[in-house]
């Protein structure tokens, strides 16, 4: 317990899914949390959950493809917080489409939704954490963003974009004594709302056929849990893992690794 204890972080997808299980995560463990979602009813709820159990969260509304819902959230936070110790770049999503059936709108969303907001989210925290003492910055991509897949053209382009993005910025802070921390988190198939969604529309099977289905393309034998991501973004947002920047950390049941 306490292992990030006094940390101001920000959560951003934090009303569901790894977002969820990583502000229960990072509360338990004493940190300070601010927690932004498009899903208001669910990210106040959770907040308000987490404070009723002692704990210390706020929930705001945002939009993490918009720069001005990010420069408000900011404001909010700096304003009541004087700084930021951790930012989770977790908020993200994707469909399936193809090369073909892909359409310039689309691509844009998903582009947006998960490259731009690890951008913008990440330019505003090194801001404030270079004039606070430093930080350390948790960008989630996934293994889409390290292997191919015909039919997660956009959303694999855009975690890979994360997974080079966070380098660039890892050693750009290193190199200017920032001491600000920047990794990647690369989760296979996590049993979600969203991540089985998805699964199902991908096969044409239930969300039941198709967990099983892709729990046989990891050779652990399952699917992953959030909580099994949520436990890396703490490990990363505490100063266990200070030695660690610019790095990947792939947590996929082994699904890479044929």
């Amino acid at each position: 317990m306490g292992r990030i204890e006094g940390k101001v972080c920000l959560i951003t997808g934090a009303a569901s899914g790894l977002g969820e299980a990583t502000a229960r995560l990072l509360a338990a463990e004493g940190g300070q949390l601010v927690l932004t979602d498009i899903n208001t009813e669910k990210g106040e709820a959770l907040a308000q959950e987490l404070c009723q159990a002692g704990n210390e969260a706020t929930f705001l509304s945002q939009d993490v493809t918009q720069e001005e819902d990010w420069q408000s959230v900011f404001n909010t936070l700096l304003g009541q917080y004087g700084k930021i110790d951790v930012l989770v770049n977790n908020a993200g999503g994707g469909t399936y489409n193809d090369l073909e059936t892909l359409s310039l709108t689309e691509w844009r969303a998903i582009i947006s939704l998960n490259l731009d907001s690890t951008f913008l989210g990440t330019q505003l925290a090194v801001k404030s954490m270079k004039e606070t003492g430093g930080g350390t910055i948790i960008n989630l991509s996934s293994v889409g963003g390290l292997v191919g897949s015909p039919n997660l053209v956009a959303y694999s382009a855009a975690k890979a974009g994360v997974k080079l993005f966070t380098k660039c910025a890892a050693i750009h802070c290193g190199q200017q004594g920032y001491n600000i921390r920047i990794n990647s988190i690369h989760p296979g198939l996590i049993k979600t709302e969203s991540g089985m969604e998805m699964a199902s529309k991908a096969t044409g099977m239930s969300p039941e056929q198709a967990e099983a289905a892709f729990a046989s393309m990891h050779p652990i034998g399952r699917i992953g849990k959030p909580h099994e991501i949520a436990t890396a973004v703490l490990y990363l947002a505490s100063d266990e893992s200070s030695f660690a920047t610019g790095a990947e950390f792939v947590i996929d049941g082994g699904y890479t690794a044929q």
